[in-house]
């Protein structure tokens, strides 16, 4: 199933952070080919997508966490979480693992 990803107004400007920012260019990289993971199968082994449950959506959605990398300091994270309709991911944050 492919799903069309949905990004919020934080998550653009993450990505947008990322793009601009040439010493991050392999971060970059490593979080599109994460998004690309999301819209074909959000739970890829790759991504180790789990439930996050220190926070919810607008709505009450569940929100999801997905590997953009793995054993790096700092390593990416992309929080989501399902919908507003079917077949749609909404991208909340792409962030830096604290």
């Amino acid at each position: 199933m492919t799903f069309e990803l949905k990004f919020t107004e934080q998550a653009d400007s993450d990505l947008t952070s990322l793009e601009k920012n040439a010493h991050l260019s392999k971060r970059l990289k490593a979080v599109r080919k994460a998004l690309g993971y999301l819209e074909t199968n959000p739970r890829h082994p790759s991504l180790n997508t789990h439930k996050f449950n220190s926070l919810q959506g607008k709505h009450g959605e569940e929100i999801f966490e997905a590997y953009a990398e793995n054993n790096t300091p700092a390593a990416y994270r992309i929080f989501w979480h399902y919908g507003p309709e079917k077949k749609v991911i909404t991208i909340i944050a792409i962030t830096e693992h604290p």
